[in-house]
């Protein structure tokens, strides 16, 4: 019999709606980040940092590019003949066909998978958050406090921990009361969505609220355990975390990895971030060129000027084009003299020559307004934007426009085009 101490099953088949445009036709955890990875490399090469070999990664809304990434798991040392990474979307049983529906239900469906390899813990990880995390720590807390769940938890300010679940804690850790998303929060300890299960707990848990609707972990899953006298404690983590959510937190932790001293070190020789790379040439810098405090993707030409940016592989900036404080995505074309302030601009978009992009002042979006916010223009993949427009900022454009879709050659502030079939 196969029997491994832990394994860890990653959750990664979220819309990630708050990412409006670039969520479209992608798998929040397949989104690029950083100029050359995918979210979910993060969590991916912490496991195999941590020495956890055996992933399930649980996919659902349009997972074909994410499946294609994660291919046989090569790039992370995880492709194995005992574990290795291992693929596990929803499947026709034989008496009813059902989607995941719950982060807790997803488990409960693979508990074949689990139970193949015997562990004595599971770890729930989330494959939408950016952060450097040793499992093998959090597993050996664990250990040590004898408890039956760890939550991984992280003190947020105090202004944001409606947005979280929050625990309250002893001072040995052992967590007495847990609030979702409270209005008035007593604590500031949020739930990182992290978890460390013994085995023979969480199993006996997921059968137990099988029939739940919905069944999460954070509503369900430890709120019954914990009313049935499990030890429940919190594992304080002190490093970086980022739930990349919002455009604005995904927009916000692309931009602080170009501070002189980035909080977020890509670069660790002793805690590296792995992903599928491509053959592709170098970057090419133009005499006519300028970049300053960039990061820059292979096969990237750049004739224009650059600066405070995330760019990615592939990426043409045209002659006279100016970048500033934006995210540009693979295969992107720019053309000669466009203009682009704190954008969002998605893999392979076509942005026409002397555009302006994130002109003007703020507006709230007519169409979503607590998804296009915090200043950005949003383009989402495959996108077309004409020569000589004007876009505001708050705005969304999706598909392939023209200039009759700009009245006045302008998209104002707070504005979207959103393409039918697109």
């Amino acid at each position: 019999m196969i029997k491994k101490e832990m394994i860890a099953m990653l959750l990664a088949g979220g819309q990630g709606s708050r990412l409006g445009v670039l969520t479209s036709n992608l798998a929040k955890p397949a989104v690029a980040f950083g100029g050359k990875y995918k979210i979910i490399d993060f969590p991916l090469s912490n496991c195999i940092n941590s020495g956890v070999d055996t992933v399930g990664v649980l996919t659902q809304y349009r997972p074909l590019r994410l499946n294609q990434h994660i291919g046989i798991g090569i790039p992370w040392d995880l492709d194995r003949n005992i574990g290795g990474v291992t693929v596990l979307p929803p499947y026709e049983k034989s008496n009813n066909s059902e989607w995941y529906t719950g982060t807790a239900n997803a488990i409960y469906q693979n508990l074949e998978f689990i139970d193949y390899y015997n562990p004595d813990y599971v770890l729930i990880l989330s494959g939408d958050h950016i952060y450097k995390m040793d499992y093998e720590h959090m597993l050996e807390y664990h250990k040590s406090c004898n408890a039956d769940i760890t939550l991984a938890t992280y003190e947020v300010p105090w202004e944001e921990a409606s947005r979280f679940g929050v625990v309250i804690a002893d001072d040995d850790g052992v967590i007495s009361e847990f609030e979702e998303k409270p209005a008035n929060p007593r604590s500031n300890k949020a739930s990182m969505g992290i978890y460390i299960f013994s085995w023979k707990v969480l199993r006996e848990a997921l059968i137990a609220l099988k029939d739940q609707p919905e069944c999460d972990f954070g509503k369900h899953v430890i709120p019954y355990c914990h009313g049935n006298g499990k030890k429940v404690c919190a594992y304080d983590f002190k490093g970086y975390w980022k739930d990349v959510g919002t455009l604005g937190s995904y927009w916000e932790a692309n931009m602080e990895l170009v501070d002189i001293i980035p909080e977020f070190n890509l670069y660790e020789e002793f805690w590296k971030i792995y992903t599928k790379s491509d053959a592709i040439p170098p970057q090419y810098i133009d005499a006519s060129g300028k970049v300053s405090r960039c990061i820059i993707g292979e096969g990237t030409e750049i004739y224009g000027d650059v600066e405070n940016s995330v760019i990615g592989s592939c990426v043409t900036i045209g002659e006279g084009a100016v970048i500033r404080n934006s995210i540009i995505m693979n295969g992107v074309t720019i053309g000669d003299g466009a203009v682009i302030d704190k954008a969002i601009i998605a893999e392979n978009v076509e942005v026409g020559k002397n555009a302006h992009l994130g002109v003007g002042e703020e507006a709230v979006n007519e169409m979503k307004p607590a998804v296009y916010a915090f200043g950005l223009v949003t383009i989402g993949e495959n996108s077309v934007i004409p020569d000589g427009v004007s876009i505001g900022k708050n705005t969304a454009i999706y598909g392939k426009t023209e200039p009759s879709d700009y009245p006045d050659g302008a998209l104002k502030s707070g504005g979207s085009i959103i393409k039918a079939g697109e």
